[in-house]
């Protein structure tokens, strides 16, 4: 039994009655946490394995980070200033098809390393490079060392995409799963696989069934690119004679367990299918503001009651994964698009981040919150800085002032993978060094040129 007490720190539960303790404390027991409350701890607490003064620290869930793709971490900065069709002819296709697993294994260590540094403690990973079919078990390997939970959405497209990433259903099917076989069912338990279709124009009606009915027995959920940009929305269109959302529904497979990201260009008439259907939709402002492709309609769908999630997109159209960016972004843009200064408080947008997340990752009754029961999945934001003091209001200060250089300390699974700003599971330097290698051999092999 191991267990770790957190004191003195202002306490941001993101349960359902909402409450922040302004001092309290949270203990955990193994993976779980056992107890949070207010004002000093028991006596008897003291005498935990570990004891962390959070003093002038923000004492939070864990952030999910809805929707990346962990292997763009090696073309950020490649295609700025470009729309979403003409950035994958630039940037993605070309590095991308050279891609080899120890190449996926680096490019995910650093994308993660860089969630822990930006506050979150689950990734969900729409990961679509299969040209290697072992660059999956690159990006899992590294989940796994790093000790995040970790959500392997399979990405998949089988007719009109880049023939170099196409696949049969064939494939498709027999590759998800034989990573859920070797990576979920006899894993660790923090790492998930699930079926990603790619997006609407990329994908046949057929297989999206067939994966459907498959996740269906699985219990699992499928992630989805969805009207991202009006271009695309006009593209099923004239394939299909729907919008994107209409397409889902009529197939039969928009559901509870259904990941819409983006969810850019909606009609009234798709967020009732939404609504009606309880799907849930990942919200990536910085994505959508970085390739010009529009704001979604977020208040509008709270003011429904779907669950929303946030994310931070790829490192290739961020350009980077730091959630807390995420969280003022989120705010400042739906105030700005909206003219109404009181649209999104604080609080809802770390709802979103924390509990909207903890849906959409598969695990809403065990992550998200920090209530008893739960598992041991938080951080520590450093507060006592010119850039946050003085903090009236914690909530406040984390949306509106925190950044990834202010996340001190993270817990997953009751196991500190940073301590004092440090990573504590991997030599970071030699990573990142590592990463510069095996990058610059990528870019010779493939082709690319940096201008």
């Amino acid at each position: 039994m191991s267990t770790v007490l957190i004191k003195n720190g202002s306490v941001i539960t993101l349960n359902d009655e909402k409450q922040i303790f302004k001092q309290g404390y949270v203990l955990i027991e193994n993976d779980l946490i056992i107890d949070v409350g207010a004002g000093d701890p028991p006596e008897a607490y003291l005498q935990a394995d570990q004891v962390l003064d959070a003093k002038n620290m923000a004492v939070m869930p864990g952030m999910v980070n809805a929707h990346t793709h962990l292997f763009q971490t090696f073309i950020r900065g490649l295609a700025d200033d470009k729309p979403l069709l003409e950035w994958l002819e630039a940037a993605i296709w070309p590095v991308a098809k050279a891609l080899t697993p120890e190449e996926a294994y680096v490019a995910a260590m650093v994308g993660l390393m860089e969630n822990i540094r930006g506050g979150a403690t689950s990734v969900i990973d729409h990961q679509y490079i299969h040209t290697d079919p072992f660059n999956d078990d690159g990006v899992c390997q590294a989940a796994e060392e790093s000790g995040l939970r970790f959500l392997l959405a399979r990405g998949w497209a089988d007719m009109n995409y880049h023939p170099t990433f196409m696949e049969d259903q064939e494939r498709i099917i027999s590759e998800t799963t034989r990573l859920r076989e070797k990576w979920q069912l006899n894993g660790n338990g923090r790492i998930r696989v699930e079926f990603g279709p790619l997006i609407p124009w990329g994908c046949t009606d057929d297989t999206m069934c067939v994966t459907h009915k498959i996740s269906d027995e699985w219990g699992s959920g499928t992630h989805i690119h969805v009207a991202e940009t009006r271009t695309e929305v006009e593209m099923n269109l004239q394939a299909r004679g729907s919008r994107h959302i209409e397409w889902l529904a009529e197939l039969g497979v928009l559901g509870p367990h259904m990941q819409l990201v983006h969810s850019v260009w909606l009609e009234d008439f798709e967020m009732d299918l939404i609504e009606k259907h309880k799907a849930l939709v990942v919200h990536c402002p910085v994505s959508n503001m970085y390739l010009a492709s529009g704001v979604a309609r977020v208040p509008e769908m709270l003011e429904r009651g779907i669950t929303v999630a946030l994310a931070t997109d790829g490192p290739g159209s961020n350009n980077n994964q730091d959630m807390l960016e995420v969280l003022k972004t989120t705010a400042l843009l739906h105030k700005v698009n909206t003219l109404n200064a009181m649209v999104l408080l604080p609080e809802e947008v770390l709802w979103m981040a924390c509990r909207g997340g903890a849906t959409a990752f598969g695990l809403p009754d065990q992550i998200g919150s920090l209530e008893k029961g739960k598992k041991a999945d938080l951080i520590l934001v450093d507060l006592d800085t010119p850039m946050a003091m003085p903090v009236h209001k914690v909530a406040s200060a984390l949306v509106y002032n925190a950044s990834n250089r202010d996340v001190d300390t993270v817990i997953v699974n009751g196991k500190i993978l940073m301590r004092g700003k440090e990573i504590l599971f991997t030599d970071e330097k030699a990573m990142l060094a590592r990463a510069r290698k095996v990058c610059g051999e990528l870019f010779v092999r493939a082709g690319a040129v940096v201008d």
